[in-house]
């Protein structure tokens, strides 16, 4: 169980250097104000990527096998970049375009050192697919930023999984990042949970996405066929890749950009049924539990019943995106 002292030193060090991000965030003025579209009423400082990003690093330079240091090298240089990125578009807002040209850097960077989706054995389709894929994932957890505890919690709750999953397989390179995610975001969370003290902000919400989507891709399954394993990182990460959807379709549908931020989102759905903040959180922590489980059957199970729950967890999440589209038009739209 070489993932465990990873886990406890990204804890450590997470838990430690949020205060440390938080201070600096005051004093560079990298808050974020409270405004309509907000649901906290005062400024909150918004460097906890920083504590996210030094914790998930130092654990993996510390303790991670030398022998994938060439992978390794490249989702961390790829981590750093978004995570720079993030800072300077939390402090001056650069824009998503800006954003979607580092991500897409950031994706080949890790192409390049030999991490991508082997689906159609063909790199003229792979590659292009794991670009998207990246970029999708990445902006995916960064969407989700929208409450206390929300993004934290559920890539903390993804990472669990994919740390279990890559245990069960044999598969160090994705039980090491696993555990160093999983380390420093409930580091993070004991500051961040409602009510937050500090946000993680773009810096620290781009990189938990891009070092998930990379989980998604390393997981690999000497049992299961393809036919069934490429639903586990889907159900897995179910709720961001929901939640992404979910948001991108209305604001098209209403005639928004959809970079424009609002209250939109899973969460902000559920809130106007009249659940509270904290209600909401362990709602959609619940939902992410659930979809994580149906993963790891997907991963274990016997081809035909792991067939079986993955199609059915798709499924639900049909029947629970109409559901969002109603509770949208019932409840925020007047209607």
């Amino acid at each position: 169980m070489q993932f465990v002292p990873i886990l406890v030193f990204g804890f450590a060090a997470s838990l430690g250097l949020t205060p440390l991000s938080r201070q600096i965030a005051m004093r560079l003025g990298v808050v974020d104000k409270p405004s309509q579209r907000k649901i906290h009423l005062d400024n909150k400082p918004l460097m906890g990527g920083l504590a996210i990003y030094v914790a998930f690093t130092l654990s993996l330079l510390l303790f991670s096998p030398p022998a994938h240091l060439v992978q390794f090298g490249a989702l961390l240089a790829g981590a750093a970049l978004l995570a720079l990125v993030g800072l300077l578009d939390d402090r001056y807002n650069l824009g998503i375009r800006i954003r979607l040209v580092v991500q897409v850097v950031a994706a080949l960077t890790v192409i390049a050192a030999g991490i991508h989706i082997s689906l159609f054995k063909t790199s003229w389709l792979d590659y292009p697919l794991t670009v998207l894929w990246i970029v999708t994932l990445t902006n995916a957890v960064n969407f989700l930023d929208n409450m206390d505890g929300l993004t934290a919690g559920l890539s903390a709750i993804a990472a669990a999984f994919f740390m279990a999953i890559a245990y069960t397989e044999g598969l160090t390179l994705v039980s090491s990042l696993a555990a160093a995610v999983l380390g420093s975001a409930v580091g993070f969370l004991v500051y961040n949970f409602n009510p937050a003290s500090t946000f993680m902000g773009d810096m620290g919400a781009l990189v938990l996405g891009f070092v998930l989507a990379i989980l998604g891709i390393k997981l690999e399954f000497g049992e299961q066929p393809l036919g069934v394993t490429w639903m586990v990182p889907l159900l897995v990460l179910a709720l961001p890749l929901f939640d992404i959807c979910l948001v991108v379709v209305t604001r098209i549908a209403e005639g928004r950009s959809p970079g424009e931020a609002g209250k939109d989102h899973t969460s902000h759905r559920l809130m106007s049924l009249g659940l509270s903040q904290r209600q909401t959180l362990l709602v959609l922590y619940g939902a992410c539990v659930f979809f994580g489980a149906l993963g790891y059957i997907v991963s274990v199970a016997p081809t035909g019943i792991a067939f079986r729950v993955g199609v059915a967890g798709l499924v639900l999440l049909a029947v629970l995106y109409a559901v969002m589209m109603a509770i949208r038009r019932k409840y925020q739209l007047g209607h």
